[in-house]
């Protein structure tokens, strides 16, 4: 009798499940607004974007969709002959246009809803058993005269009903918002879906505002820019010439992080599980605006030492960290990086570079008043990505009183022999630090 083989497991699947699992829980309870247009729907890979979709549900997201229909709102209107212009990139809406609107509209709201319900077995759906709903979560108000041009039934979005929609959120409901919106004397009015994304995340504070566009690749000078903050984002948009769609994108998410939305993510629909890999692995797959215009991460400047030093004595004196001179901090100015808000200093940490494959983070510092949240965390990923930038794939980080909140960001315990040499000789045995390793 011969025992056949264990089936072989792939150790790249084991590597980035288990590696995803801090983003799960992360993301867990959480509320996400998440745009595409009618080109997605067309697109081929729409039928697995909606299993992602459905997984994102499974891993208890809260889901708010929001579509737009402007390719199939063309389509209808050339069947009946009717003319729609756009000016300035937003559609004038006449009268005698709506019943063509709003059959696109309703039409790819009715295939969400299909598509979201199926259970096949044998399909990523099985078993999801997904209520998707939508109604007039949406008041909207006329665009108005603007330039001299009447937009006629084309509107701008008045209102949300969040108490509605965090209801539905609250049963387990995937919530669809279509480019509509419903007056107070019952008129219906012809929306931008981009609009109705942005203040569907602004007023029901979600936690990620998410664009799915066909091109997602934002570059400077052929430089992938993976992360921007608003003021980054203003810079870029005078400077470059970029399309539409890329262009409205970033100046929703660059007004969705001045009201508040944390994190704004641009990706592309057309790749196929560029959501999950944006969600869940920590380079993404697309561009990431975040912060608020009050509180940003940046490296720090010779202007920042008074900030610095007032934010490290307390835990000096405390005997948390090592006391550095003044001299040492104006130094050494170029390895630290800070979270500014409205000109405080709130955070600091500092990369230093040991050999050409390693640095330490070291002064790791939080304004007592402000370490609710994720600050220290944001800071932290902040140095990874410089230090992947700069080629570094090894960090080490030596503390006392903090071992249990470096695991939690991914650091495991290693001996001080495992310290590179140069930073083996440095190594302060009196104060008997434990030292942490992470691979980037």
């Amino acid at each position: 009798m011969t025992t056949s083989a264990m089936p072989q497991i792939n150790p790249e699947y084991v590597h980035w499940f288990r590696n995803s699992a801090p983003y799960i829980n992360t993301h867990r309870g959480k509320t996400f607004v998440i745009m595409f247009g009618g080109e997605a729907v067309k697109h081929p890979n729409f039928s697995t974007l909606i299993h992602d979709f459905a997984l994102l549900h499974s891993l208890g997201i809260n889901l708010v969709l929001v579509h737009g229909a402007r390719p199939q709102i063309e389509t209808n209107l050339k069947e009946v002959n009717i003319t729609s212009p756009l000016h300035k990139d937003i559609r004038l809406t006449p009268r005698e246009a709506m019943p063509s609107i709003l059959q696109a509209v309703g039409a790819i709201r009715l295939q969400i809803e299909a598509q979201l319900s199926m259970g096949l077995a044998n399909s990523p759906m099985y078993g999801s058993r997904i209520d998707a709903v939508s109604g007039n979560f949406v008041t909207a108000r006329p665009y108005g005269i603007r330039d001299g041009v009447d937009y006629q039934m084309t509107g701008e979005v008045r209102s949300i009903d969040v108490d509605a929609i965090k209801n539905n959120l609250l049963h387990n409901h995937i919530v669809i918002l279509g480019s509509m919106g419903y007056s107070a004397t019952g008129e219906v009015f012809n929306l931008l879906a981009e609009d109705v994304a942005l203040s569907a995340a602004v007023a029901l504070n979600a936690d990620k505002l998410i664009f799915l566009g066909e091109e997602a690749d934002i570059e400077d000078n052929g430089r992938p820019l993976h992360e921007m903050i608003p003021n980054e984002v203003d810079r870029f948009l005078r400077e470059r010439d970029i399309n539409h769609e890329i262009n409205y994108f970033l100046h929703c998410a660059s007004d969705a992080c001045r009201q508040g939305v944390h994190r704004t993510h641009i990706i592309s629909y057309a790749k196929d599980g560029a959501l999950l890999e944006e969600l869940f692995t920590r380079d993404g797959s697309g561009t990431l605006i975040s912060h608020d215009p009050y509180e940003e991460i940046r490296r720090a400047n010779i202007d920042d030492v008074v900030g610095l030093i007032e934010l490290l004595t307390p835990l000096e004196e405390q005997g948390i960290l090592v006391a550095r001179s003044r001299e040492r901090i104006e130094q050494e100015i170029d390895n630290y990086s800070v979270i500014e808000r409205d000109g405080m200093i709130l955070g600091c940490a500092a990369l230093n570079p040991i050999d050409e494959s390693s640095a330490e983070v070291a002064c790791v510092a939080i304004h007592p008043d402000y370490r609710s949240g994720s600050r220290g965390a944001d800071l932290l990923a902040f140095l990874e990505q410089q230090a992947r930038s700069h080629g570094v794939h090894k960090l080490f980080v030596l503390t006392t009183r903090t071992a249990h909140w470096f695991v939690e960001q991914g650091f495991a315990e290693v001996d001080s022999s495992d310290l590179p040499e140069a930073r083996r000789e440095q190594y302060n045995n009196g104060r008997n630090s434990k030292v942490f390793q992470k691979m980037l």
